[in-house]
């Protein structure tokens, strides 16, 4: 079929599809000559074509901060709970909500869950640190079991690590259960029916037949995560995190805001640290398809 027939056929599919097209093209793909920033002693008087050229400079500069590296250890930190922790808790929630016998009580139990997720950062982070300051619901009830009565975001210490990691999960966890939910009742019932006359209890069930069905779309949302890895949770720490605790909170996207909009005021060096960030996303992209091609023969593309 040719592309006049093709077009004449779906000419009003082609005419949709122009409207996600142009938001990515405008949105997406012109912004990214902002990019020579990068490269630029920038100024907003000279402008984007007027800024001095200084090559790698802003990269050297960036490498060699004081506080460079803590921002790396931090976001990798964070990055590798949210890989696993963070990772793991929509898709526990997901089976444990179709394990429920009660139609009733799962659907209850779903909307519970991703209710959260409509919450904006700015009142959850709030609800964070009123639940977790010196006399905060949080910390009344850890001090029955002898911990500290403290402001638990205001200690600097590996402990906001696991703030943020469990605040996301509480936010997203049921709303990213959603695909693991729609799934699992994609699976063939036939498969339980005749596991069942087989003599399999409901652990051999979930173990060989439910978690087996949605590996694809666990691998599919494992690579995505890979990915984005380095910029998910940018706005809970930026709302949290304080001077006194940037050893253990910052993170590379709020030191990049810090660089952009801060005293330093460098859209360049700020712009060097944003492109680093989006090539080693994008190289976790490609690593991460391509191990799970490796290891399961499946893989996004």
């Amino acid at each position: 079929m040719t592309w006049k027939r093709d077009f004449k056929r779906n000419g009003v599919l082609y005419l949709i599809f122009l409207i996600p097209l142009s938001y990515y093209v405008i949105f997406k793909y012109v912004p990214m000559v902002g990019l020579l920033m990068a490269f630029q002693n920038y100024r907003v008087s000279r402008g984007l074509w007027g800024s001095q050229w200084v090559g790698f400079d802003n990269f050297v500069e960036l490498f060699t901060g004081e506080q460079f590296l803590t921002a790396v250890r931090n976001t990798c930190a964070m990055a590798l709970l949210n890989l696993t922790i963070g990772f793991i808790a929509p898709i526990l929630l997901g089976l444990l909500v179709c394990q429920l016998r009660s139609k009733r009580f799962s659907r209850l139990v779903q909307t519970v869950t991703y209710m959260p997720y409509f919450v904006s950062a700015v009142v959850c982070c709030s609800l964070a640190q009123e639940f977790l300051r010196d006399t905060g619901a949080i910390t009344q009830f850890l001090s029955l079991f002898g911990f500290a009565k403290q402001n638990w975001l205001a200690n600097n210490s590996p402990t906001f690590w696991f703030i943020n990691t469990f605040l996301g999960i509480w936010q997203g966890a049921g709303y990213s259960a959603i695909i693991y939910i729609a799934g699992i009742h994609g699976i063939n019932q036939e498969l339980y029916e005749a596991a069942q006359m087989d003599g399999a209890n409901r652990w051999n069930q979930l173990l060989h037949i439910t978690i087996t069905g949605i590996t694809p779309i666990i691998i599919m949302m494992f690579t995505l995560q890979i990915g984005l890895v380095f910029v998910t949770g940018f706005d809970k720490v930026l709302l949290m995190y304080m001077p006194s605790t940037y050893e253990h909170s910052d993170v590379l996207l709020t030191y990049t805001y810090r660089m952009g909009f801060g005293s330093s005021n460098s859209f360049g060096l700020s712009t060097a640290s944003g492109l680093l960030q989006s090539v080693i996303g994008t190289a976790l992209l490609l690593i991460g398809n391509m191990l799970s091609k490796k290891a399961t023969k499946q893989s996004m593309f």
